[in-house]
This record gives structure tokens, sequence and C-alpha cells, in this order.
């Protein structure tokens, strides 16, 4: 288990705990004697360094108080990069989204450092809004600061595709590339050439009434075509490269998809590892309480019938 809850019944942890409750804003509106009647119900929960609280997609029920040490709350995206939503220092409190709509938690939350958490379930916020029902603008004002700061870091990521990023660098040289590289690619381009052809060495044989301007071997006309041919290979390689960038930026979703997928399998196997470990757990702890329980006289080997007796009339 990442966090272990001890809870502490002596005067002087329900003292501190009143003490923390004073600076939070949530709870600051009580009186001390509410506050020390919430502070008596509050369990506390030790969590190691670099120890997860929970993580995303985890049942929620309660929200966290930090008392000691530091919580990061965080998402990762499709690409497993890590998203920081908040630093949660002494006096903090996180997880108040599950709690109140009741909802799997919707961000992960570890500890930087050895952190000692104070958590309120449902009856006591209950309680709480029903002592000081002003409590609940305060919670509803941390909330919304949390969702204007989600709000601006999904903003502040690029919307784009890498494509589409891609054809905004364009120039018009490269633009103009693409163009003559797909029509020198195409049957108009061929059928073009053909007529073009036919009627130059027509006209140049004298089967046309032109004079002719470029008899045989026709020097001019392969004088023009080895020019047509050196600057359409100078745009096709042009276009090459562009299509070449295109491939690595397709290469590059891809990768990102395949991380992605990756990722996904990776969090179902942690879920399964750790619901495995908790069914282990109980079922140590069912083990445990059958061996302490004390077996009840009849129960034993000592309590079979002796041979012989069974169908034996009464």
């Amino acid at each position: 288990m990442s966090a272990e809850v001890v809870s502490s019944g002596c005067a002087g942890a329900e003292g501190a705990r009143s003490t923390l409750l004073s600076e939070v804003p949530l709870f600051a509106g009580l009186s001390e004697g509410d506050q020390a009647v919430i502070a008596q119900h509050l369990d506390v929960v030790q969590v190691p360094a670099s120890q997860r609280v929970f993580n995303r997609g985890d049942p929620g029920g309660a929200l966290f108080i930090v008392a000691e040490g530091e919580v990061e709350i965080f998402v990762e995206d499709t690409t497993g990069q890590r998203i920081v939503l908040e630093t949660a220092g002494p006096g903090s409190y996180f997880g108040e989204l599950s709690l109140l709509d009741g909802q799997p938690r919707s961000a992960h939350a570890m500890a930087t450092r050895d952190t000692r958490l104070l958590r309120v379930d449902r009856a006591d916020l209950t309680k709480l809004f029903q002592v000081h029902p002003a409590s609940a603008m305060d919670l509803l004002t941390v909330m919304g600061r949390r969702l204007r700061e989600t709000d601006r870091l999904l903003d502040s990521r690029p919307q784009r595709t890498p494509n589409q990023e891609a054809e905004d660098r364009v120039t018009s040289v490269q633009r103009a590339a693409d163009l003559l590289a797909a029509f020198a690619g195409s049957i108009p381009f061929l059928l073009l050439h053909l007529v073009w052809f036919a009627v130059w060495v027509s006209i140049n044989l004298g089967f046309l009434p032109v004079e002719a301007f470029d008899p045989f071997p026709f020097g001019l006309l392969t004088m023009v075509v080895s020019l047509e041919a050196i600057f359409l290979s100078c745009f096709v390689l042009i276009s090459q490269n562009r299509q070449a960038a295109k491939d690595r930026i397709r290469s590059e979703v891809e990768y990102e998809a395949n991380i992605r997928a990756g990722l996904e399998v990776t969090q179902l196997h942690c879920k399964m590892d750790r619901l495995y470990e908790q069914a282990m757990a109980r079922l140590a702890a069912l083990e445990r309480a059958a061996v302490s329980a004390p077996q009840t006289p009849g129960t034993g080997a000592s309590a079979r019938p002796p041979a012989g007796t069974y169908g034996a009339a009464p």
C-alpha cells in the first residue's frame, strides 16, 4: 500500500488537527468547538515520498488536507508527459471533486516527500456544511481556480495537427514545386508533350504549310527539352524533400500513437497489480482472523459421531 492510515485519538493529536483546521480556509470560519468535533473524526494518512496518494480513475470518497509535506497533483497526456496542475503544501487540500460528485478521480496525486494528510469523508463534509454553510463557497472558489488553471494549461498546448503546422511554414517556391511535380506526373502532361512534339516535327519536316524553323535533327527542340528536364528535376527534388518531411511527421505521429497504446497497457497492468495486491492482503487478513478465532465446542474433529451410528434408529 502506498499510504498508511493512522488513527490517533489522543488529546494532543486532536489539538494539532484543530490547529491545522483553523489554518485551512475551508474550516477557518468554524468555532473552536466545531473544529474540535470535526477533528475527532479525521483519519491521519502517512504517505512516503514518491508514493501516490491516489491514481486517476480510482474511486473517490474523501478529500485530503496536507498537514506536513507536499503533494503534486498532475495528469499525463497522450505521450506520457506529466502536466502538473497544482502543488499542495501544508494547509492546502485536494480531491474535493470526486468527493462531491462521486465520480472516479480525475488526476493523479503523488507525495514529493514524506507527507502526513488528514482525510475528510462525505459525512465530515456534510457536518461542516450544516454547521457553517459559507464554507461551501470557499470550496467552490478553490474548484473554480483549479478549473481555470486546467483551462489555461489546455489552451497553451498545441491544438493543431503536425501537418497543419508544417503547411504554415511552406514558402511560395515550395508550393510551386509541389504543383509542378504533381502536374509533371499526370496524364495531361504526357498528352500535351505528345501533341507538342508531333506539331513541332510535322512543321520542320514540311508536313504542314508552315515555314520550318528547326530542321532535322531538331537541335532547338533538343535544347528546349533538356532545359525543361533540368528545371523539372529540380522542382521534383524539392517536392520529394517536402514529402520526406511529411513522412517524418507521419512517423512521429504513429510513434506517439504507439507510445499512447503502450501507456494504456502499462496503466492497465498497474491497476491489475494493485487489485491483486489488495486481494492478497485481504485474503491474508481473513486467514489470520480465521486462525486467531477460537473454535466453538462441537466444531472440531472430536464432534464427529462414532462409527456405526449413521442410519441408526432414534
